[in-house]
């Protein structure tokens, strides 16, 4: 009985050494603070051995396995690139050990360290199962499809999403492409699915918005198929959903369609409505590089615009003075030197004309924006052309009328300006008096008189 017992106490041992020595710390060269004690016939072990663990709590499930303690298969090598034909029997390795894992995570106790360490073990073998399945191969830093600039991205970010697979892209192990035209993102392995041409190509070369409000034309027009991929779509959602996007009025599939936001132009400029609706990704990207684009002319698509929105009148008024002031500043070596127009350098249409305008110049109209930045800028133009520079301010005019006063300048609010000579006049001394230029009709008297034939010769 006594040899059994030290029997069964050797074998203990023996299990108790090979599960310590499975579990042992690499990088941990130092011995245990405790170690068995040497018989005189018995041989040291070649690795020190450390303190027994303590037991788990009750409540907690034990990794068991017959042979040895179930490691969740961390404890293998399956980081490494897989060689010759081993590659379909590391993958079959790798499930099996998710499947281990994730039912592991399911027993332990909810927000346990266990179960936390469990986690992350599964998305460790997870990503390495996608890197097997979609090894990470050499590819070329730039790709020219349809007009898209494809450059690889070196970021490893994992928070970006597949525009054509609409999937996540794992930065850390997949290869992955952004267009510079239009932020197209995407996989290397999508690139040779992508069927929509660039949409940098078509605001280049068309720069236009839909200025009908969802002009939808029924989903029976487009065969049933998403407008994008001609995928198979219906309302009922089968086989699948069909969403319209209201900037084209046009349906597409889930793939094609986000349900992303945008302002749209036309509701805008017909309603001022600037509440964001659902496109598409390829409206999205669209009006998201049309959107500081000045290619709206409100005075002709909608008129009445200025009697209802009163921001706008007065845009309008700062911007016909920051024109009339321009040509100070052209010819003036201190205002050139200074670069005064770069005020402007965001709205460069500003200083050509003050019809055109963008959706992004009507957004920060209706957040007060614009007003405050543009009332800025004029008075700065102001002080420099009146106050602080003696060459501008021998360019003023004297009313020709009255010839009193201050000197005039035509942006002043007092002033009114002849639109075919620029001459300048006080407002009241200008209606008061009629509506024709005195100058201009100088003038034209002066061209007939020269111009007069001369009178039948008397003599003669």
């Amino acid at each position: 009985r006594r040899g059994g017992a030290m029997w069964d106490a050797m074998e203990y041992d023996e299990k108790l050494a090979r599960f310590r020595q499975a579990h042992l710390n690499p990088f941990n060269k130092q011995p245990g603070p405790r170690q068995h004690e040497q018989e005189p016939g018995e041989e040291a072990p070649d690795v020190a051995v450390e303190e027994a663990l303590p037991e788990p709590p009750p409540g907690e499930p034990e990794f068991r396995c017959p042979e040895r303690v179930m490691d969740l298969g961390l404890s293998e090598d399956h980081f490494s690139r897989p060689v010759g034909l081993f590659l379909a029997s590391d993958i079959q390795q790798l499930q099996q050990a998710i499947e281990e894992c994730k039912r592991v995570i399911l027993e332990l106790p909810e927000q346990s360290e266990k179960q936390k360490d469990a986690v992350v073990r599964l998305i460790h073998l997870r990503l390495k199962l996608q890197e097997l399945k979609d090894p990470n191969e050499d590819e070329p830093n730039l790709r020219v499809l349809l007009d898209h600039r494809f450059y690889k991205e070196k970021s490893k970010s994992v928070k970006q999403t597949c525009d054509k697979c609409n999937t996540l892209i794992w930065g850390l192990i997949q290869t992955w492409y952004t267009c510079t035209g239009c932020c197209y993102r995407c996989h290397s392995k999508c690139l040779g699915l992508i069927s929509k041409p660039c949409v940098s190509s078509r605001v280049s070369h068309q720069a236009e918005y839909e200025l009908n409000i969802c002009p939808e034309t029924g989903l029976d027009s487009q065969d049933y198929r998403c407008a994008e991929c001609r995928a198979p779509i219906s309302l009922r959602g089968v086989p699948s959903e069909a969403r319209q996007c209201d900037y084209t009025g046009q349906y597409y599939c889930g793939h094609c369609h986000w349900n992303d936001l945008a302002v749209i132009p036309a509701r805008v400029v017909h309603n001022w409505d600037f509440e964001p609706r659902k496109v598409s990704r390829c409206s999205m990207r669209y009006l998201a590089l049309m959107v500081s684009r000045p290619v709206l002319r409100l005075r002709e698509i909608n008129p009445l615009l200025f009697n209802y929105v009163e921001e706008l009148v007065e845009i309008r008024k700062l911007r016909q003075d920051i024109l009339r002031m321009k040509p100070y500043f052209i010819t003036c070596k201190e205002a050139m030197e200074a670069r005064l127009l770069l005020q402007l350098q965001d709205r460069q249409h500003f200083v050509e004309n003050d019809e055109m305008y963008s959706v992004q110049d009507l957004l920060d109209v209706r957040l007060g924006r614009l007003g405050c930045s543009l009332t800025e800028i004029h008075t700065l133009f102001a002080k420099h052309i009146k106050l602080d520079c003696e060459r501008c301010q021998a360019k003023g005019f004297v009313c020709e009328l009255c010839r009193e006063g201050d000197v005039l300048f035509p942006f002043d609010s007092h002033t009114s300006v002849c639109t075919d000579c620029s001459a300048v006049f006080h407002r009241d001394c200008y209606y008061d008096n009629s509506t024709t230029c005195p100058k201009c009709a100088r003038l034209s008297l002066r061209k007939q008189s020269l111009f007069q034939e001369p009178g039948p010769d008397v003599d003669a």
